[in-house]
């Protein structure tokens, strides 16, 4: 079996962004973006998903900190295209239930070759600390446009805004780590009836 890393470095006007990834990994992360708030966010998709994750951003944060957010979830996506080449032998779905005290949030994906997203989420206040909620819609749209994957990430329950937004990357993380484990039964298949992904 191959390995299944990846580097991606994105370089805009705006954004100067180096993920690499190993979807084989023990869950360690490495962070350096100047938003410390999705750096702990990051942190859940790496342990959860058993993803080794090293990031380093530098964005425009003097303006706010959207295109640094959203450009990070989109070379995220670009590195899991990457990693996952054609797609053999993968479970393809993942979904998982993470509860945080009175939060509770699910997440399906499914790395389908079609960007989609549907976010059921409402915050009780508009920031977490100095962080807008906003953006993590932003940053989840980034990365299933370029990950190509549906993701449906839906709060069910929750009233303490970090609460909520910790499920959800949470159960990301454990539902990545579902889609792209292997299925023995698919050794060498693609796990579409079209034949590619």
């Amino acid at each position: 079996m191959s390995q299944r890393i990846a580097t991606v470095t994105r370089d805009t006007l705006e954004t100067q962004i180096t993920v690499t990834i190993n979807l084989d990994g023990e869950g360690k992360s490495s962070f350096s973006t100047g938003i410390p708030f999705l750096e702990h966010m990051l942190d859940q998709i790496a342990r959860h998903g058993l993803i080794d994750l090293d990031i380093s951003a530098k964005g425009d944060l003097h303006i706010d900190d959207h295109h640094t957010a959203e450009d990070i979830g989109i070379t995220l996506g670009q590195a899991f295209i990457q990693a996952l080449a054609d797609k053999k032998g993968i479970q393809r779905y993942g979904f998982a239930y993470v509860p945080l005290d009175e939060a509770l949030s699910r997440v399906v994906i499914d790395f389908s070759g079609r960007p989609g997203i549907e976010y059921r989420v409402q915050y009780p206040r508009a920031r977490i600390g100095a962080f807008d909620v906003d953006l993590i819609h932003e940053f989840f749209q980034g990365f299933v446009n370029h990950a190509l994957a549906t993701v449906h990430i839906d709060n069910i329950s929750g009233q303490n805004a970090h609460h909520i937004a910790e499920t959800i990357f949470k159960a990301f993380g454990r539902a990545v780590r579902m889609a792209i484990s292997f299925d023995e039964r698919m050794s060498g298949i693609i796990p579409s009836t079209k034949g590619s992904l």
